[in-house]
């Protein structure tokens, strides 16, 4: 009984999620149209007024379009260009590279952070 409860919590909580990432969806959307209007609509774009208008505008569309785009990305349902081709090529370095263990000054492994640091460092200078 209570994973049935559980569950059905989760449920409503993507259903919550889901109706508030519509809203900053939406929310954005109207924000660059009124950007847009007012830059179609003033006689003078380029007196103070307008362009305060104009910024305040599309940072409220920036500040409500970035949490459904970050949601996105954390459920790995946004597809991020070129990201696949950048890690066919570091796991493609990374097999062919198989050098002896990279020891510290008394002789211990290094761990495999500072290994991976290390040869980026590397890297770099190589180009």
């Amino acid at each position: 009984m209570a994973t049935a409860d559980i569950s059905g919590e989760t449920g409503l909580m993507k259903n919550e999620l889901r109706l508030l990432n519509l809203l900053c969806f939406i929310a954005a959307i109207g924000f660059l149209v009124l950007a847009v209007l007012n830059a179609i609509l003033s006689g003078q774009l380029l007196t103070t007024d307008n362009l305060f208008i104009t910024m305040v505008c599309l940072v409220m569309a920036l500040v409500f379009g970035v949490l459904p785009i970050l949601q996105l990305y954390s459920e790995g349902r946004l597809p991020i260009p070129f990201q696949n081709r950048i890690a066919r090529q570091k796991v493609a370095s990374q097999v062919g590279a198989s050098s002896p263990p990279l020891l510290d000054a008394k002789g211990r492994a290094v761990p495999p952070d500072v290994k991976s640091m290390m040869a980026n460092m590397q890297s770099r200078t190589r180009e």
